[in-house]
């Protein structure tokens, strides 16, 4: 390990907004004129809510990190705390031989009927076509819907504020980013995503190609899900966000866990007229690389459904096109076999025990 100062660079973050910019922000949340009879309480909560911001309460509820933590006596976030507790607790039965076998399925399309396009996502039908296959061999399985950012209240992943750029020990496991209370950056929904992950035997992600690359809500999850790969399990240590002392654990030497590694994973991209094969490699590529396991060719798939035909008839299309309908429950039968494997110990990478010269 080379041996560099310890530098923190600073300069680009503007200031604080203005109380009047602070004011006009706040109050667009109640832009409907059935809020105006309570303006006066709105005020009050607008008042409470730029003292937070002014101070930067981020984590207004906080305990001692306690026993075991590198820092005992470090307040730390109770939400985070929970948090944890719950991947730890997500991981514990995981790992249980006993437990059922687990598959989470991905669909990672932004279309739902629930929301402007009016109708469901062709990745919501591929899903669920896994699903049923899944199931007939005796699978538990797990949906994760990331349409719901687009059509479900207050539900959100906020973006990847890129800490393990700084150093990795500053991205901790789970995100401590977020909740952030003073920026009012709450209900990020990532939370039950690391235990969703957590608990899975496997992975199946299903995804359209949108402009040659993976739609907006995955993309935030992909980018959230970097604190499973090589994330500080303990914020005491960085004494939560200090930049400084983040850098000087790396330097001095951090073992990158990476905390999801060894779950079978399957893939289905599709597209309707160019992207799928770039979007596909490298969503394999970001897998492979959190250490995860593919369950073989035939489960990393991608195709055109309708292709270049209207976008109105593209459902029809997939009624169509059994062939890939059929690939897709191939997709599922490689992992669901590929788990089996996997739990009896018979699932081994060739290059399992060979130690990374430059792991990151």
């Amino acid at each position: 390990m080379r041996s560099f100062p310890v530098q923190v660079r600073k300069g680009q973050a503007p200031d604080k907004l203005s109380r009047e910019q602070f004011r006009q922000r706040f109050m667009r949340r109640f832009h409907d004129p059935a809020f105006r009879p309570e303006q006066a309480a709105i005020d009050r909560l607008e008042a409470i809510a730029w003292d937070a911001y002014r101070d930067g309460r981020k984590a207004p509820i906080t305990e001692k990190a306690g026993p075991g933590a590198a820092d005992p006596g470090y307040d730390l976030s109770v939400e985070w705390k929970a948090a944890a507790h719950r991947l730890r607790e997500a991981a514990r039965v995981q790992a249980d031989p006993g437990t059922p076998s687990r598959v989470l399925l991905i669909a990672g399309a932004s279309r739902n009927d629930g929301s402007c396009p009016g109708e469901m996502s062709k990745t919501w039908r591929l899903t669920n076509i896994a699903k049923t296959e899944l199931d007939g061999a005796g699978m538990e399985t797990d949906i994760l819907d990331l349409s719901r950012l687009t059509s479900e209240y207050e539900r959100m992943i906020y973006p990847c504020k890129g800490c393990v750029s700084t150093a990795m020990p500053l991205c901790h496991w789970p995100c401590s980013c977020y909740p952030n209370h003073a920026l009012g950056q709450v209900n990020d929904c990532m939370n039950d995503v690391y235990e969703q992950w957590v608990r899975a035997h496997a992975v199946i992600l299903l995804a359209p190609t949108y402009w040659y690359q993976s739609p907006s809500p995955l993309k935030l999850m992909i980018d959230r899900l970097v604190c499973a790969d090589g994330g500080n399990p303990d914020p005491s240590s960085t004494s939560g966000k200090d930049a400084a002392k983040a850098k000087a654990l790396e330097l001095a030497g951090w073992p990158y866990p990476k905390h999801l590694a060894g779950r079978v994973y399957g893939l289905v991209v599709h597209g309707d007229v160019a992207g799928i094969e770039g979007v596909r490699r490298a969503l394999s590529d970001w897998l492979d690389w959190m250490g995860l396991i593919d369950a073989g060719a035939k489960a990393r798939l991608d195709r055109y459904i309708g292709y270049y035909q209207p976008y109105a008839t593209s459902h029809d299309e997939l009624d169509g096109d059994s062939a890939v309908q059929e690939e897709v429950r191939n997709v599922a039968r490689a992992v669901a076999a590929a788990v089996r494997q996997q739990r009896e110990g018979r699932l081994v990478p060739p290059d399992e025990k060979l130690k990374n010269p430059r792991p990151k």
